[in-house]
């Protein structure tokens, strides 16, 4: 009899005490989304057992709660989780449970409970060892806090990793070398360095076109890289991955190397990501349900969907088509709620317009009918919101959606010149700025 393959579950945990300045990651703040984070739950236990259906058998082999910052869960939603995968697929008795976690004493505190629900293995984002360095790179833990839980995470689990960003402006290699020697003073089995990479759209990436401060240079980045692998292999740390580094084989991050030996793996969450095997061949997870688009151009908004959250929400059977509608008309209304905040508006006109607007999406996530929905506006909408998305600019891709649809409303209803001006004004003191020449198809 063939022994079933080996599979790995990642489980994406969007949310966050604070957004990092260098993170370009799928996350959002945690504060009062307590309905928002039960209901997401709920959705990736279904989205699990959705994608169990898909896999058949295999031998669970990993989990890996990542984010944002898993650590922020309610730890009796970790243990529905570790249960629903056991449940759903043979748990192998050396199965890897890996949890990411913050080194602040709030989160320390649930280091236990944690464990004593069956994670084995912490990653700890302790990021640096210097406060000065901490407080450049945002974080919401100085170094004691960051070895006080180093600490407790020794003392709770049987394996632990630590996280470290190097290559910072004005970072030697003497600094360097004295940092990883602190971290190895914290016991890790297991140490994941990582270079400071400026990501577009960031907080960082914002301060550095300003000039307000620069990365390291190329050479300085190299020597940093070189000072890594010297202390690191001299403490019986072997590099067996770009930025991973094990004491030994059995510290190996396993879940790290289902990806690296090409192993299937589910993805569950916002913004997760899977490949598994299907009679028709390996592919990506959500390449099944962009599958139900096809011909229609939705493949691209399908790719950003938060589709646990919308299968929170609306959990009766809908048509992909107008479930990747229903995801720009709430980024849209999230948009115009956006500046209505910040004194955007410019009168009252305007007001009426965008009132009316908010009113016509409203309906039509009720009905999918009254907003006079068809396929070729949706490919219109899909080719600008993918031109945009390659911009790195979730605010232009929401402006954009919303000059998009405000046309829409326009044509449809045959507004008033007056108020045509207004559609206008209400997409062009944003999406207008920005928009580089480009024009509207069909528009």
């Amino acid at each position: 009899m063939t022994e079933a393959p080996p599979l790995g579950v990642y489980v994406h945990w969007p949310y966050c005490a604070r957004i990092c300045p260098y993170c370009d990651f799928n996350v959002v703040r945690e504060r009062g989304r307590t309905a928002e984070k039960a209901a997401l739950v709920e959705a990736i236990l279904r989205d699990l057992a959705a994608e169990a259906a898909l896999t058949g058998p295999r031998r669970l082999v990993s989990i890996f709660f990542g984010g944002g910052t898993p650590s922020l869960m309610d730890p009796a939603d970790v243990g529905r989780i570790v249960e629903a995968c056991a449940g759903l697929w043979r748990a192998e008795p050396a199965l890897e449970i890996t949890l990411e976690a913050n080194p602040t004493d709030a989160e320390a505190a649930r280091f236990s409970a944690f464990a004593a629900l069956g994670v084995g293995r912490l990653s700890l984002g302790v990021q640096s060892l210097d406060d000065a360095a901490l407080r450049f790179l945002g974080r919401n833990h100085d170094a004691a806090q960051a070895i006080r839980a180093a600490e407790k995470a020794r003392a709770a689990f049987p394996r632990l990793s630590i996280d470290l960003i190097y290559a910072l402006p004005g970072q030697t290699p003497a600094d360097w070398q004295r940092e990883l020697e602190a971290a190895l003073a914290l016991g890790p089995e297991h140490l994941s360095p990582y270079q400071l990479t400026i990501e577009a759209g960031t907080a960082f990436d914002a301060a550095v076109r300003r000039g307000r401060w620069a990365p390291p240079d190329a050479e300085t980045g190299a020597a940093l890289f070189d000072i890594t692998q010297e202390v690191l292999g001299e403490a019986g740390f072997d590099a067996y991955e770009v930025s991973n580094h094990a004491k030994g084989e059995a510290a190996r991050s396993r879940h790290n190397l289902v990806y690296w030996r090409g192993h299937d793996y589910v993805g569950a969450g916002p913004g997760a990501h899977g490949r598994i095997t299907t009679p028709a061949g390996r592919v990506a997870i959500y390449a099944e349900l962009m599958g139900l688009l096809a011909g229609h151009g939705a493949e691209l908004i399908w790719m950003a969907i938060d589709k646990p959250r919308l299968a929170a929400r609306y959990p009766h059977p809908m048509h992909p088509h107008k479930l990747a509608f229903i995801y720009l008309v709430e980024e849209v209304e999230r948009f115009l709620r956006r500046r209505r905040e910040f004194g955007l508006l410019v009168s009252d006109e305007e007001k009426e317009v965008e009132q009316q607007l908010m009113e016509d999406l409203s309906r039509y996530k009720e009905t999918g009918t009254s907003f006079g929905y068809r396929a070729e506006d949706l490919r219109c909408i899909v080719d600008n919101v993918h031109w945009v998305k390659s911009h790195n600019s979730r605010l232009l891709q929401l402006s954009d959606c919303c000059a998009y649809l405000c046309q829409r409303y326009h044509r449809d209803r045959g507004k008033t010149s007056a108020t045509a001006r207004a559609v206008q004004e209400l997409w062009e003191g944003v999406a207008g700025r920005v928009w580089r020449g480009r024009v509207w198809p069909g528009g």
